[in-house]
């Protein structure tokens, strides 16, 4: 699940591109209309949270713009505008859902589940194995018992879920990580297919990650499965 935040304040996007990085959502943040019209151009996003004081224009408008574009994914309005002339303008722009500032950060994530559930054309529930993985609420059981994993390691696990007996390379795998403006060593990427290996290993989840080398991982059913 891949998320744009357009907030013009770049401290409060920081703030909640950590936040939702670590529910396990990979995050962009941009701090202006015209980049948010490029980042949508070139990457395909599921949510969008969009500030409408932006400092190159106003938001309702870049919002039409990203529609007219071909932008399908919800959008979230985050405003300090409480006026509810300025909510219904919002949501006739095209805008999903509206949020008012200032607002919690689990009232926040609670709305881009919601948001992520209603607007999924798939099934939101990945299983595979002993494993259930629940994409919008972040959780993943195995044998119906929650297993602990971390945000990057969720992220991880995912991706190969997605992909059944298909390899998924390293450079797949940071993509899904990082945004576009942090930087990561390949071998890092070993570091959490390790922790995950051993984490399914304990729990029992009849699945097994196969290394590749030079090519990447394919998740598989393990023998015993």
């Amino acid at each position: 699940m891949r998320i744009l935040i357009v907030e013009d304040d770049p401290e409060l996007a920081d703030g909640l591109a950590s936040s939702l990085a670590q529910s396990g959502y990979a995050v962009d943040a941009v701090h202006s209309g015209s980049s948010a019209l490029s980042a949508c151009a070139t990457t395909p996003y599921q949510l969008v949270l969009l500030d409408l004081g932006l400092p190159d224009g106003e938001g309702m408008d870049y919002l039409r713009q990203l529609r007219r574009a071909g932008l399908r994914a919800p959008v979230l309005i985050l405003t300090a505008r409480d006026d509810l002339q300025d909510r219904v303008r919002g949501l006739d722009a095209g805008a999903d859902d509206y949020l008012t500032k200032p607002f919690e950060l689990d009232e926040l994530e609670a709305h881009v589940r919601a948001l992520l559930r209603r607007s999924s054309s798939v099934d939101v529930t990945l299983n595979f194995g002993a494993i259930t993985f629940d994409t919008v609420f972040r959780q993943v059981t195995v044998h119906g018992r929650e297993l602990e994993l971390t945000a990057r390691e969720l992220s991880v696990l995912e991706l190969l879920l997605h992909r059944p007996g298909k390899v998924v390379s390293k450079h797949q795998i940071i993509e899904s990580l990082y945004n576009s403006e942090q930087e990561a060593s390949p071998s890092v990427v070993e570091v959490f297919i390790s922790r995950l290996r051993r984490k399914l290993n304990d729990a029992g989840a009849t699945v097994g990650i196969r290394v590749l080398r030079g090519l990447g991982y394919r998740l598989e059913l393990s023998a015993h499965a």
